[in-house]
């Protein structure tokens, strides 16, 4: 490891992971396949308008994600790996070689267009780190239940792993073996995906407002889900109770009432990675624990604010 105290980041992005799951989000599940979307390029003239719409609507900023995994520390090498002979894909040649990223060429091994790209990807991954010892972060862009091992191997061989997956693509199970998950739509820059069908626009401006606040939040939230075909947890309760219980973990565990609530987001992360207050539709930590005043209470008093369960669930 490094000594200088300097962060030093890798990033590995499937890129066809990101880009069908964008797709997939904005224009309803299965619509990449359906729409033969792999064909599609920008530079000629489309013969249908309406996929051009689509494509255009779901398009990856992989500038954004690269700048959010910046801000760990300083980069050390970004690949992503696709198959970069596909139309879809080559359209994007020129936003990441702007950006310094390694295209790694994948060809599909089979006639359904699996490319191999978790198994190359995780193989470069565990040898880099070997390579590089004063690797510090791995910054993993995909939502594949397939990484999972890699994220384990990366936190035993001690480097921080953060994962980056779109809402309602992203395993469960990998989510719990990052050290920290967002989602792709909670990222700055990012604007919410409307989804296939988009509600009508309330009638005046600060209803708007919070219509769009409250759809963020619902979609953003929601960036793990269960490999099963269960119905997925809403994301506002979830995060009700993950809040209850770190208050109870960090009461039991200190023995006082009143808690840091920076300890208390890092206990919350710790259970969850993928909790995010802003994915949440909240600007701070302190505004979702007021919006929880049943569950907990605030207190601003003093420079460190203080949280603590509120008492009419002590006896609970």
């Amino acid at each position: 490891m490094n000594d200088d105290g300097v962060a030093r980041v890798a990033v590995y992005i499937d890129f066809d992971n990101i880009v069908i799951s964008r797709y997939d989000q904005v224009n309803g599940r299965g619509h990449f396949q359906r729409d033969k979307v792999r064909g599609f390029s920008r530079d000629e003239k489309p013969a249908d308008a309406d996929l051009a719409e689509r494509v255009r609507r779901a398009t990856v900023d992989i500038g954004a994600v690269i700048d959010y995994a910046s801000s760990f520390g300083t980069l050390v090498l970004t690949r992503a790996y696709a198959d970069w002979s596909a139309p879809v894909n080559a359209d994007y040649r020129g936003q990441l070689v702007s950006r310094a990223v390694d295209l790694v060429q994948l060809f599909p091994a089979a006639a359904y267009a699996k490319n191999g790209a978790d198994i190359r990807l995780a193989v470069d991954a565990v040898e880099d780190m070997f390579r590089l010892p004063d690797l510090t972060h791995v910054v993993i862009v995909a939502g594949d239940s397939d990484y999972i091992a890699l994220a384990q191997r990366c936190k035993r061989l001690g480097r921080y792993v953060v994962g980056v997956g779109v809402a309602g693509s992203t395993s469960r199970a990998l989510a719990a073996a990052c050290d920290e998950l967002v989602t792709y739509d909670a990222l700055p820059g990012i604007e919410s995906a409307d989804g296939p069908e988009t509600p009508a626009q309330p009638a005046d401006a600060g209803a708007s407002s919070r219509a769009r606040g409250a759809r963020r939040g619902r979609q953003s939230a929601a960036v793990v889900v269960d490999d099963t075909d269960a119905e997925p947890e809403d994301p506002q309760a979830a995060a009700t109770r993950l809040l209850e219980r770190a208050l109870r973990l960090g009461q039991e565990k200190d023995d006082a009432d009143w808690l840091h609530s920076s300890a208390v987001k890092s206990q919350m992360r710790r259970m969850d990675p993928s909790f995010s207050e802003r994915a949440l539709g909240f600007r701070s930590f302190s505004d979702f624990i007021k919006s929880r005043a049943d569950v907990a209470e605030l207190d601003e008093t003093d420079p460190v604010r203080l949280v603590r369960l509120n008492p009419a669930r002590t006896q609970k």
